[in-house]
């Protein structure tokens, strides 16, 4: 089959050119439909009970994510308490107001909140905070004095040290952060100037300016990549026109592979938007080697098409084996549970071999289809240049005497650097957090920094508790048999619309009431008499449940709160309690002494009820469900790191243990910082899995390769050695194993293997041709050499652009993986040599002796023949 193949390219080269023409236009037409997911909550499958639970929390209480804008005064003596910062917060406050895709009744800013205060002994009086900007110093002292009363205003909407004030926007969808971010800026653009500095943050916004900024990226790095790969090759060959032939690869590559993802309706993610990146570098793989041969074996006269096929039949097993394990190690994130990693994984195994394919038919077509004087004017540049004396060339023929000489001592040095590495592993921290996605001098990066060392924190978190009652089907029990004695009476008709309803709305009361308030308003006098039976038994029977005016259970929410302040890992908590105490305080004396829950039910329900006179009543449903079966504390954190979020989910998990919840009471954990936590522990967990599931695979596709458990694990050693190398290297210099460093284990497999394929493969082959260890492994670091050389410095340098990234996760793709190239290179030819030395008895006691290889021969004769 591959004969045919081969025979095909170079016969009727116009034919490749034409069909890969065709499938990269029909690719590049679907480039338009283009759908943008730059969310990390899809990170997890749809389904995800964490993110299930997450959406519900925010539907139960009417709960937006949020930006958050800060005005920072470090200048006056009275921080952001003067006439001039209040205006223009007032007047920033009222720009976002008027814009669309935000919640204006839920945002929160000096403007738009309540003051609290006494207006008679049992009386209390709710007026805006500022519902106008100050004109003199002496009213902005005033709300000073206000929001220093105000615990649930305090170190949220106006710091402790009185320099920054925020303003907490809440917006319909994650996805339009960006483009408020952008209206945002515009305004405070047009605001006076002063000593005023502004910041917005968020994770919002920072997860959807990343993905903005990351598309910008992709669209520079990914031509970059290529220019530079161009022009490395260009050193190496010598020839523009050869070296176009794996530029052509990796286009047809990259557009073909990201054509087909979008025409199959795969949105471009985070992950997915580094296909262009990953495959461009990787897509030359192959044809180097075919190019370094082809350029090494040219000479003018000789027959272009039976080289080519010459080239490509030597280089066809150690190819489709190293195409084959980069497409395993890529396929196996498919073990993850992670549906952007699954995307990403599968297109980019596709990418590999759909290069694979390439090579071994467009580039001998390509070839085969350059005139004589372009490969004649090629051949005398390589040939008169001393192609085999280049520097490059006299320092691997250095290589295989050292190599025998300190054989012991290389192999010594390897087990120290596994020893070394396994330190490292063990030192390795598990975190990520989308706002350090972007450089330290970022504005958002910055706007993090500032804001969280004023406010007590601008990342989020949501702690619900919800009361179940003792048995929830007996309460439901209990409202039927009830009502079927309320309406024994009653005609079949209204029994069996009781029913429906019952069965409709039977696990939800206050649905249930309402359904029957409709009934009461439409029902004649027969009926009014049994629906207003109904309505009264639904009343009692919902005031019976109401867990959270329960002062039991309220005190205990307040043990909660007070808890995770007192650990420190949290900045500040709202909820509740937090409301009660601050309305009960001004029902009594004002005083701090009254600063407390209320100690009966009913009070509660008054003081809530006395909360709905505010400009904001909307606010105590942010806090407790209109039944009072369950209730949030918002918790506020000054890091989004998935580290300290780990530390508050531990905290409380020992807390609850030793503080058992109340009976009947469940809690459950929302917010985008938890989001984060769930989604980079699963991708921990999946590529781990994904890592050993795929290195047993190729360990076994190496054994088979190469017909030998010995052979097949000696090859396992670049691939073993850069692995434990790269990530106990992370591990010694306190990188954070986040998202992309996850991913890179994946490319670990697929290209630390590819060098060790080619090396082994062509060390047997001249062996069995020369007759003698020593001789062989001579010319193993002629041709073969120079070309696994020149790939990875190809790959390694292909890569260099994303150093110059502004998002890190581009610069530490770009810095690993030119380490994985350097190193795996370094093992090849360095510690492969020696190992092979130690045990050349074994492995080549029966491959001594001189052995043509058949293809070679045969391939050989050909071109003669020509």
């Amino acid at each position: 089959m591959k004969h045919r193949v081969m025979e095909f390219s170079v016969s009727h080269p116009k034919w490749v050119f034409w069909l890969v023409g065709l499938l990269t236009l029909l690719a590049l037409a679907m480039i338009p439909k283009i759908q943008i997911d730059t969310d990390p909550e899809n990170m997890l499958p749809a389904d995800n009970a964490a993110r299930v639970m997450h959406e519900e929390i925010k539907h139960r209480f009417g709960l937006s994510d949020m930006m958050v804008v800060g005005v920072v005064n470090e200048d006056h003596p009275q921080g952001i308490y003067n006439p001039a910062t209040l205006s223009k917060l007032d007047t920033l406050t009222r720009a976002i107001l008027a814009m669309e895709g935000i919640v204006a009744s839920d945002l929160m800013s000096l403007s738009t909140s309540d003051n609290i205060t006494q207006k008679g002994e049992g009386q209390i009086s709710f007026h805006w905070m500022m519902e106008r900007a100050p004109k003199t110093q002496a009213h902005a002292d005033l709300i000073k004095s206000y929001v220093s009363r105000l615990p649930m205003l305090l170190n949220t909407l106006v710091s402790g040290d009185g320099k920054v004030a925020g303003i907490y926007v809440p917006i319909e969808s994650k996805d339009l952060s960006y483009g408020l971010y952008q209206q945002m800026l515009t305004v405070i653009e047009q605001l006076p100037s002063g000593h005023e500095q502004y910041h917005i943050t968020g994770l919002p916004v920072a997860e959807d300016t990343f993905g903005v900024e990351m598309f910008k990226q992709m669209a520079i790095s990914a031509p970059a990549a290529g220019l530079l790969i161009f022009v490395v090759m260009l050193l190496f060959f010598r020839s523009v026109p050869l070296v176009v032939a794996p530029m052509l690869v990796a286009m047809a590559t990259v557009i073909i592979t990201m054509g087909l993802m979008i025409g199959l309706g795969y949105p471009v993610h985070i992950m997915s938007s580094m296909i262009a990146i990953f495959l461009m570098p990787i897509a030359v793989v192959d044809s180097v080697h075919i190019l370094s041969e082809f350029s090494d074996h040219y000479r003018p006269g000789v027959d272009k098409k039976a080289l080519a096929r010459r080239v490509v039949n030597n280089l066809f097993q150690p190819m489709l084996f190293t195409s084959i394990t980069s497409m395993v190690g890529f396929a196996s994130l498919n073990t993850a549970d992670i549906p952007p990693v699954q995307v990403f994984g599968s297109f980019v195994a596709f990418g590999i071999g759909l290069a694979f394919v390439l090579s071994i038919t467009l580039v001998p077509a390509y070839m085969a289809s350059l005139s004589d004087q372009t490969l004649n004017k090629m051949a005398k540049r390589v040939h008169d240049s001393e192609e085999a004396n280049t520097p490059l060339a006299r320092f691997l023929r250095h290589i295989p005497a050292f190599t025998m000489k300190y054989s012991k001592t290389l192999i010594a040095m390897v087990v120290m650097m596994f020893a070394i590495s396994g330190w490292g592993i063990s030192k390795i921290v598990i975190n990520d957090n989308p706002t350090n996605w972007f450089e330290l001098e970022h504005p958002i990066r910055v706007a993090d920094r500032v804001l969280n060392e004023h406010f007590a924190g601008t990342y989020q978190a949501y702690l619900t508790f919800t009361y179940a009652g003792d048995n929830t089907h007996n309460q439901a029990q209990q409202l039927a048999e009830r009502s079927g004695l309320l309406l024994q009476d009653a005609n079949d008709e209204l029994k069996q619309l009781w029913h429906e309803l019952l069965t409709k709305h039977g696990q939800d009361i206050n649905a249930l009431s309402q359904a029957v308030l409709e009934q009461q308003f439409l029902a004649d006098d027969s009926q009014l008499r049994y629906w207003d039976g109904l309505s009264t038994l639904l009343e009692f029977m919902s005031g019976s449940s109401k867990a959270f005016l329960d002062p039991k259970q309220l005190a205990y929410v307040s043990d909660v709160q007070a808890a995770l302040i007192n650990s420190g890992l949290v900045g500040k908590t709202t909820g509740l309690p937090d409301l009660l105490k601050t309305v009960n305080r001004e029902l009594h004396s004002g005083k701090d002494r009254d600063y407390q829950l209320p100690a009966s039910e009913a009070v509660n329900a008054q003081a809530i009820l006395t909360y709905q006179s505010s400009h904001r009543p909307n606010d105590v449903w942010h806090m407790v469900t209109p039944d009072y079966q369950s209730a949030v504390l918002w918790l506020q954190l000054k890091s989004g790191d998935n580290q300290d979020m780990t530390k508050v989910l531990a905290f409380m998990d020992k807390w609850f243990e030793a503080h058992p919840l109340p009976k009947g009471i469940t809690v459950d954990w929302g917010g985008l910082t938890y989001i984060n936590v769930v989604w980079q522990d699963a991708m921990v967990s999946g590529m781990l899995e994904s890592l050993m599931t795929s290195f047993v695979v190729v360990a076994l596709m190496m054994m088979v390769l190469f017909r030998s458990v010995a052979w097949g694990l000696i090859a396992m050693l670049p691939l073993s050695v850069t692995i434990s190398f790269i990530y106990g290297l992370i591990g010694l210099m306190g990188k954070n194993y986040d998202m992309p460093v996850a991913v890179l284990s994946a490319l670990t497999l697929g290209m630390s293997i590819d060098f060790a394929i080619h090396f082994i493969e062509r060390t047997r082959v001249l062996v069995k041709e020369q007759g003698s260890w020593q001789k062989g492994l001579t010319q193993v670091f002629e041709e073969p050499g120079r070309a696994i050389s020149r790939n990875a410095m190809v790959i390694a340098l292909g890569f260099t652009p994303l150093l110059l990234a502004p998002l890190v996760p581009y610069q530490t793709v770009g810095v690993f993986l030119a380490s994985i190239m350097a190193i795996s290179c370094v093992i090849t030819l360095l510690v492969l040599p020696a190992i092979l030395n130690v045990l050349k008895s074994v492995l080549f006691n029966s491959e001594s002796k001189p052995v043509s290889n058949v293809s070679t021969a045969s391939t050989e004769r050909e071109v003669d023949h020509a």
